[in-house]
C-alpha cells in the first residue's frame, strides 16, 4: 500500500552538504544545512508550521479563522502555504520594497498581502499587525515573541544537525533575524554538549542584508536570550553579497543574502580555528532574489 504523504510531511530533514572550495584549513570541515529544500523554500517552514499547529492544538485558533503576521518575506511565504492547507485565512504585512518574487509567491499561495511604506521597515509592518489584531480580532502569531518559533528548531533542526554530524559539531553559525533558529538550535545542542560554540551573524551598522537584523532595543525579539549565543560576528553587506555569489559559483549552493552572511561569518570563525566541525544555515533559495541586484 502506498503511504499517504502531505506536502507538510516534507518540512524538515533537509540535506547537510560539505563545502569544498571556500576555505583552506584542512583540519576544519564546514557543512551547510540546505533549508531551501523545504517545500516553502526556506527555514521558516519549520516555525510557521509549529506556530500554527500548536495554536490549533491548544484551541487558540480553529479552521476558518483569520491570522495576521508581519514578515520580511520567508516567514510570510511559509505561513501562506501552511495556512491554506490547514484551512485558515492569512493576512500578511510586509515592506513594499520586498522582492517581487516574495510578493508574488505569497499571493500565489492564497494570502492577502498588505504592503507598508519602505521607510517604516519591518518595524512598521509589526506595528500594523498588532493594530489589526487589536481592531479586527485577527489572531497574531507574533514570531518575534512566540516560543513555538524557537521550539520548532529545538524539536527538528538541532536534532537533525546533531545526528548528521554524529555529534562531532564544534561550531554552529546562523544569521539572526527573529533569532528563532539560533535560539532553538543552541538550546538543543548545548544540552548535548555545552562546549559547542554558537555563533550569530548580524549586519554592520551600515549594512542592509535581508533576513539579518540588528534590532533597535524596542523591537528586540522577546524570544532572544543573549546567553545562548557565545559569539556575534558582524558582517558587511559587501561580504554577504560576495559570499552568496561564491556559494553559487564555487559550491553550487544557490542561497539568499542572509545565507551569504552566515557563511561569511563562518569563514571568519574558521580563520581562528586549528580544527573543528562547523555547520552554517543556508536559510533559503537564491531564486527568491533574482529581481534584486544580489547576483549582478
Amino acid at each position: 500500500m502506498i503511504k499517504s504523504q502531505s506536502i507538510l510531511d516534507q518540512i524538515g530533514n533537509t540535506p547537510l552538504v560539505e563545502v569544498k572550495h571556500l576555505h583552506n584549513n584542512p583540519k576544519v570541515r564546514l557543512f551547510l544545512k540546505l533549508e531551501g529544500n523545504n517545500p516553502g523554500g526556506s527555514v521558516k517552514d519549520r516555525p510557521a508550521f509549529n506556530m500554527i499547529n500548536e495554536a490549533l492544538k491548544r484551541g487558540d485558533i480553529k479552521k476558518g479563522d483569520t491570522l495576521v503576521e508581519a514578515t520580511s518575506g520567508n516567514t510570510g511565504i511559509a505561513l501562506a502555504l501552511i495556512a491554506q492547507l490547514l484551512e485558515l485565512k492569512m493576512v500578511l504585512i510586509m515592506p513594499e520594497n520586498s522582492t517581487e518574487e516574495r510578493i508574488k509567491t505569497m499571493r500565489a499561495f492564497g494570502a492577502e498581502l498588505i504592503l507598508t511604506p519602505a521607510e517604516v521597515g519591518i518595524e512598521g509592518a509589526r506595528d500594523l499587525a498588532i493594530k489589526l489584531h487589536e481592531e479586527k480580532g485577527y489572531f497574531i502569531l507574533n514570531q518575534f515573541s512566540n516560543p513555538d518559533n524557537w521550539k520548532a528548531h529545538y524539536k527538528t533542526t538541532g536534532p537533525e544537525i546533531w545526528e548528521a554530524t554524529n555529534g562531532e559539531i564544534t561550531h554552529f553559525v546562523s544569521a539572526m533575524g527573529t533569532t528563532g533558529t539560533i535560539m532553538g538550535v543552541s538550546t538543543f545542542l548545548k544540552e548535548k554538549n555545552k562546549n559547542i560554540t554558537i555563533v550569530g551573524a548580524q549586519p554592520t551598522d551600515d549594512a542592509k542584508i535581508p533576513g539579518i537584523r540588528k534590532w533597535p532595543e524596542a523591537y528586540l525579539p522577546e524570544i532572544f536570550d543573549k546567553s545562548k549565543v557565545d559569539q556575534v560576528v558582524e558582517v558587511s553587506e559587501v561580504d554577504a553579497k560576495l559570499t552568496t555569489q561564491r556559494l553559487a559559483k564555487q559550491e553550487g549552493v544557490f542561497g539568499g543574502m542572509s545565507s551569504g552572511g552566515a557563511v561569511a561569518s563562518a569563514l571568519k570563525i574558521i580563520e581562528t580555528l586549528e580544527e573543528g566541525v562547523v555547520v552554517a544555515i543556508i536559510c533559503d533559495r537564491g531564486d527568491r532574489y533574482l529581481s534584486s541586484t544580489l547576483f549582478e
